[in-house]
């Protein structure tokens, strides 16, 4: 049977979802990429309730940003992220990435994340 790329994708994605789990203490990190757009979200799956969360569609970062979907959008919202997460008390999270590959604007939101305080 032949897959084509959302197939595999999700199929990375449950197959992470089995070993992945936020909790209180280590939240869940959850990154959506779209063609235009990044989401990042920080998730305790016990009570399933997004704690923090961030976007290129936000006001503040589309005026500052020329495009939604590249590596240095994708900095700005981990950036974010991170500084709303330490706000919270937020300090360590577990990191999903959706399926996606690490590579590129996934990899560009986990390493501004990880540079602006957040341990995983």
């Amino acid at each position: 049977m032949k897959h084509n790329r959302r197939d595999s994708r999700e199929r990375r994605h449950r197959r992470i979802r089995g070993k992945v789990d936020g909790s209180c203490d280590r939240p869940r990190l959850a990154v959506f990429r779209s063609h235009q757009h990044i989401y990042a979200q920080v998730i305790d799956d016990t009570k399933h309730h997004t704690l923090v969360a961030a976007s290129t569609v936000e006001p503040e970062l589309k005026s500052k940003l020329a495009s939604g979907s590249n590596c240095d959008a994708s900095s700005e919202v981990g950036k974010l992220l991170a500084v709303r997460s330490l706000e919270k008390g937020i300090t360590k999270v577990v990191f999903d990435r959706g399926g996606n590959l690490y590579h590129g604007r996934v990899k560009a939101l986990a390493e501004a994340a990880r540079e602006a305080g957040l341990d995983f």
